[in-house]
């Protein structure tokens, strides 16, 4: 894909992200759009999946380990066609589709509920761990907060995941330096964390820019090691593109408010 078409589209899950809270009054919006760059390249450049039919056997496998970010994936999966976008006026309300978290029962093309930070990885190991048995070309994806990486079933996974050679894996750390209670800093240090990865058995590739689409293209164009599987550990800006909300805890579970919606498409516009 073209990459300034990619940027287009970034550009319209942003503003998905901002209508959908905004629509809702509720939702996390800070996080979601730190995660756009990442989540629209893995699924518009590299992901064997197909809108038309989203449960094909043999598709790639994604996993949103960080499911509070559920409205930067259903932006990206309504932008690709797996649902019609109408749906995202019914963000977070009774009966609908898109809940606050994935659900794998009502959304074409979620392949794992999530919400529980720290488990979506483990289903991430499950399934390139399936895959591998059944001798299956199936890759597996995981976006993982970086808050997400103080829960200790997070490291579990990943000795699992380098103990059973899952070179068909790859995690993703959206590494926005804030969580919901303050800086990681400030709540739990997370240390060096491509150290820490390395050192669980992982071929880590660390972007200084995550929100840089060049440099997240050439990540994934990286193939992987063979046995080893593979982290991207993405470093982010919390509300990337908002200028209001770049950088500020307090957009991390705040939905804006009217004027705070046209301010902000407003600047996407602009840009």
């Amino acid at each position: 894909m073209d990459i300034m078409d990619l940027k287009k589209i970034c550009k319209d899950i942003r503003k998905d992200i901002i209508n959908m809270t905004a629509d809702a009054g509720s939702g996390h919006p800070g996080g979601s759009l730190s995660a756009v760059e990442l989540l629209a390249a893995l699924f518009y450049t590299q992901m064997r999946v197909d809108p038309k039919n989203p449960d094909m056997e043999d598709r790639d496998r994604f996993v949103l380990s960080k499911g509070h970010a559920a409205p930067c994936y259903y932006a990206v999966l309504g932008e690709m066609g797996f649902f019609d976008k109408a749906e995202f006026k019914n963000f977070r309300q009774l009966h609908s589709i898109l809940q606050g978290h994935p659900d794998a029962k009502k959304v074409p093309g979620i392949d794992a509920s999530t919400g529980s930070l720290g488990q979506g990885v483990s289903i991430a190991v499950g399934m390139a761990l399936g895959a591998k048995a059944q001798k299956k070309d199936i890759k597996v994806y995981a976006l993982l907060g970086d808050g997400e990486l103080q829960e200790g079933q997070v490291w579990e996974a990943c000795m699992a995941a380098a103990n059973y050679r899952l070179d068909n894996l790859t995690i993703i750390i959206d590494n926005n330096g804030l969580q919901i209670d303050g800086s990681n800093d400030q709540v739990m240090a997370l240390g060096d964390l491509h150290s820490k990865f390395k050192a669980f058995g992982f071929n880590v590739l660390e972007l200084p820019d995550g929100n840089n689409l060049e440099e997240v293209l050439a990540a994934y164009s990286i193939s992987t090691m063979e046995g080893k599987p593979k982290c991207i550990l993405a470093h982010t800006v919390k509300g990337s593109g908002i200028s209001f909300m770049e950088n500020q805890v307090g957009w991390h579970g705040k939905a804006p408010d009217e004027n705070e919606r046209q301010q902000a498409l407003k600047e996407l516009e602009v840009s």
